[in-house]
């Protein structure tokens, strides 16, 4: 599960950074050390991460797949997951980050793993199924991005698509608040995410180019012990990423602790210090 960005070829986001020296934030937060995904700091949470992908693959038509590729594949676990689902069918992954995909290499040797961009992905097909897993939302032009995907789908072959539906959620809505309202906010000027549209906008774009086009919305409920630092420690596997980058050791600092007591009124913790992270996600699976 990957989720390239609009900022450069990185996973999610990323961006020039000052000095980040990899040392500790209070809360004990560590800072973002590099311009690359990190695969350790992702799989923090792989079971929500990878329980989507789960759901997804359920839904897509398993017979007769013979290829099927994952695109933004992450440290590996969507591929795993899709391996699992379809034994029988070729199967290979891609990621724009090099970290992920080194992970990915060692978590399944078995599977060809390549480090590229979807934006600027050339290979030609055909394919059985195409899954992108929680990345697109990073890639922008979908209305040129997503037919481009369903042609290079043989017939009858599907494209699966997750990715998050939750801009209008507390979580990002602090996110984009925090980051223009500080002394940090020139530099995190424009850090905005692909431009994401509603279920069905995705179908009328997809329904005269498919066979049939499947679109549902989960909201999934995920307990986080340890309450706001663990809500915090999830974003950083994802949202919270490109805007670290953007700040050196001092401004993550004082970034991170505004963010993470916003957080903590935003999402109160239970009797027992968990908090339940409601977290919207957009499913399509269209198939040619």
């Amino acid at each position: 599960m990957s989720e390239p960005a609009r900022f450069n070829s990185g996973r999610e986001a990323d961006g020039s950074a000052g000095n980040r020296s990899g040392h500790h934030a209070q809360k004990g937060y560590q800072m973002t050390s590099k311009k690359d995904w990190e695969a350790k700091q992702y799989v923090l949470f792989e079971n929500e991460r990878t329980r989507p992908v789960r759901d997804l693959l359920a839904a897509v038509p398993a017979t007769d797949v013979k290829t099927a590729v994952d695109i933004g594949c992450g440290p590996g676990n969507s591929t795993e997951t899709l391996a699992a689902r379809l034994p029988g069918a070729a199967v290979s992954g891609m990621d724009s980050s090099p970290d992920m995909i080194e992970a990915a290499r060692k978590r399944l040797p078995q599977f060809q793993f390549d480090v590229s961009d979807i934006s600027t992905w050339d290979a030609p097909g055909p394919y059985d199924l195409i899954l992108a897993n929680a990345v697109l939302q990073w890639v922008p032009d979908h209305e040129r991005l997503f037919p481009a995907l369903v042609a290079k789908l043989a017939p009858g072959g599907s494209l699966a698509v997750q990715m998050p539906d939750n801009l209008d959620e507390p979580a990002h809505r602090l996110l984009r608040e925090i980051a223009a309202d500080g002394p940090w906010a020139p530099t995190l000027k424009g850090l905005e995410r692909t431009v994401r549209y509603g279920a069905g906008w995705y179908y009328a774009l997809l329904e005269p180019l498919c066979a049939r086009v499947d679109v549902w919305r989960t909201v999934y409920h995920h307990p986080l012990a340890g309450g706001a630092d663990a809500v915090v420690e999830w974003f950083k596997g994802s949202a919270l990423r490109p805007f670290l980058a953007e700040l050196d050791d001092a401004g993550q600092t004082a970034f991170l602790q505004r963010y993470r007591d916003a957080i903590a009124a935003a999402y109160p913790a239970l009797a027992d210090g968990t908090v339940l992270l409601p977290f919207p996600r957009l499913f399509i699976v269209a198939t040619r």
